[in-house]
């Protein structure tokens, strides 16, 4: 099956809360953006996002995080294609040592586990 990733710096733009905390939400956007480009290679159509069916959040991520993410196409329908996505922080700031000193972590930390379902109307699947 296709896979895909991305893998971003977390800005003190995405920190929403105190301790520059960031949202959830924004691990669900990059999962939104992993399972458009698996709509991409699978079907040809960025198609459309339709449920999540499980979101479980493992860890905080906060700003200066590099978080990498990671989706799955695991069963295909007619048009629904069933993804699995999995967010990993991989390196951390380090503001201990120097404001720009960074650890990549021996272990990525699972900070985010979703299962979701897109789909392809029929006149949009080109592959």
């Amino acid at each position: 099956m296709e896979k895909a990733m991305i893998r971003l710096r977390m800005s003190t733009q995405d920190a929403h809360y105190g301790g520059n905390l960031v949202d959830g939400a924004r691990m669900l956007a990059l999962f939104g953006d992993v399972a458009t480009e698996l709509l991409i290679r699978h079907d040809g159509d960025e198609g459309l996002f339709v449920a999540y069916d499980k979101v479980e959040f493992k860890a905080p991520v906060y700003a200066g995080d590099y978080i990498e993410a990671v989706g799955e196409i695991v069963s295909v329908g007619n048009t629904s294609r069933k993804m699995v996505f999995e967010a990993r922080k991989v390196i951390i700031p380090r503001p201990d040592i120097s404001p720009s000193a960074c650890d990549v972590l021996e272990e990525p930390e699972v900070v985010c586990i979703a299962e979701g379902t897109c789909v392809v109307p029929k006149d949009k699947i080109r592959k």
